[in-house]
């Protein structure tokens, strides 16, 4: 299975998301699971370094930039997850991840400039339909304010999602310290708090996606 975390518009935590899932999901799940890193910053790699230095679990990590959809192919033959952490400043790296992809989870700030780039994504994915037909994606809202009430925010959410008919998880992130403390120890929100509300969100998304996928049973049996 190939999940894409992704999308056009930058800060919206894509990085942060695709780790944290990688580990919850490989605990959860007990398969194998690779994490793609495509930026060329190399947050994601630097996190995986940082976990082999704490003895923690294993997350293989690969850099691969430009078009790597023939690459995607060949890690999902050796992994039961591939997860690729993928943003707008390679869109050829976006694009055929697309085009391989199971799933695309396209995390969005509640923020109007983030809503309004959702109808030129939403183009991308359809064209890319074309191709990958099997592809499944939705919006997951993330960095959601903590104190701020949001109903207003939400609202307008759910409606841009409804007006480019595309779904949106019920599962969300907020703005919490400990998604950067992890990003920069190593560490993920599950396993530097297992019982915090972070760790809670994660699973939460980490649930609806296997359950939308319908791989769950299958997943839980792969090692």
């Amino acid at each position: 299975m190939i999940i894409l975390v992704g999308g056009e518009k930058g800060g919206t935590g894509k990085t942060s998301l695709s780790q944290n899932l990688a580990a919850c999901l490989q605990l959860r799940t007990q398969s194998r699971v690779a994490l793609v890193d495509c930026d060329p910053q190399r947050c994601t790699s630097q996190w995986e370094q940082a976990r082999q230095q704490l003895s923690l679990p294993k997350i293989d990590c690969v850099q691969l930039y430009g078009n790597i959809g023939n690459d995607l192919a060949s890690l999902q033959r050796s992994y039961g997850i591939v997860i690729v952490d993928c943003g707008s400043s390679d869109q050829r790296a976006l694009r055929s991840s697309f085009m391989v992809a199971d799933y695309a989870l396209l995390p969005l700030r509640p923020k109007l400039g983030d809503l309004r780039t959702l109808s030129q994504l939403n183009e991308l994915i359809y064209t890319c339909k074309l191709v990958n037909r099997k592809l499944k994606h939705a919006i997951v809202l993330t960095q959601c304010p903590v104190a701020t009430p949001l109903q207003a925010r939400l609202a307008d959410a759910i409606q841009v999602c409804r007006d480019n008919g595309v779904k949106l998880l019920s599962a969300a992130t907020h703005e919490l310290d400990i998604y950067d403390d992890c990003q920069a120890s190593g560490y993920s929100v599950g396993e530097l708090e297992p019982d915090g509300h972070a760790a809670q969100e994660i699973e939460a998304i980490a649930e609806e996606l296997l359950m939308e996928l319908e791989l769950l049973p299958e997943m839980e049996q792969v090692s």
